[in-house]
């Protein structure tokens, strides 16, 4: 064979294996597209670190029209959003919408009335505990969230590893659930557990501490005449401890809250309160 036809047959074979002659470029299109991702960012940017006024007055003028703020025979549909009027209300998915006008001495003063209207929840419920004979089995507190009722006592509320409620502990839900049940609020049922590994039938303090609390629900619904739709529950572990080692049954406890059903305009400010 000649010299000449190797070397041609090495050229044809060269140039099938390479496939193009010149250098590949299909990175380019993935840079292409991050520089122009880049530059809408810094378009964005800029556009949002410069208000105009006018714009502006104008959108929230229309805003005020659409969600009701501002009164309007006809409200335009162009410029604004019409809000059903069953979303906006004290209890609505736009509650806080109706006070935005109000002024700090107002907001105070619907907080005080909120923080009263929990502290006589809390006498009351005092009062039944007293009468059964459970006198200090609970301790309260106020905070944004609304009334927290601890039910911790001398004796103890749950058995170690077990979800399965005392004597005791029956008594004070049934003392507690007839001041609970005629209210209008919502209620979350807060289960805890000790710090001790958990053993069968649950594998780990979650679950055990969500078993408690569906039990205290249960109690309060079942017996205690609480309505189903205004109460749920939760299992926090061993995450959130009220005491060591020294006394576990305190933490093998169940916190009830009755929830605030104030904007949170309101529920912002309402006083702290522990005793």
């Amino acid at each position: 064979m000649s010299s000449r036809s190797r070397s041609s047959r090495r050229g044809r074979g060269g140039g099938a294996a390479g496939g193009h002659d010149g250098p590949d470029e299909r990175w380019m299109a993935s840079y292409m597209d991050m520089v122009t991702v880049l530059m809408c960012l810094f378009i964005v940017l800029y556009a949002m670190s410069t208000v105009d006024q006018d714009k502006f007055a104008a959108l929230k003028n229309s805003l005020a029209t659409g969600f009701g703020s501002v009164a309007s025979q006809n409200a335009d549909t162009a410029e604004g959003i019409v809000v059903p009027p069953e979303l906006i209300g004290s209890e609505g998915l736009l509650a806080s919408a109706e006070l935005d006008d109000k002024t700090r001495e107002t907001l105070t003063a619907l907080a005080k009335s909120e923080q009263d209207d929990l502290l006589e929840l809390k006498e009351r419920i005092e009062g039944r505990l007293e009468e059964s004979g459970h006198k200090g089995a609970a301790a309260f507190s106020i905070n944004q969230r609304g009334l927290t009722i601890r039910l911790v006592s001398a004796e103890t509320f749950f058995e170690p590893n077990s979800a399965t409620m005392t004597a005791n502990a029956k008594q004070i839900l049934g003392a507690i659930a007839p001041v609970l049940a005629p209210t209008d609020r919502h209620f979350e049922i807060e289960g805890f557990a000790d710090v001790l590994t958990p053993a069968a039938p649950y594998p780990t303090n979650w679950e055990l501490s969500a078993s408690r609390a569906t039990r205290v629900l249960r109690n309060l619904v079942e017996d205690g005449g609480v309505k189903a739709p205004r109460i749920s529950s939760v299992g926090y572990g061993d995450a959130r401890p009220i005491a060591g080692r020294k006394n576990l049954s305190l933490n093998r406890r169940v916190d009830v809250v009755v929830l605030s059903n104030q904007p949170e305009s309101v529920r912002n400010l309402l006083p702290g309160y522990s005793g």
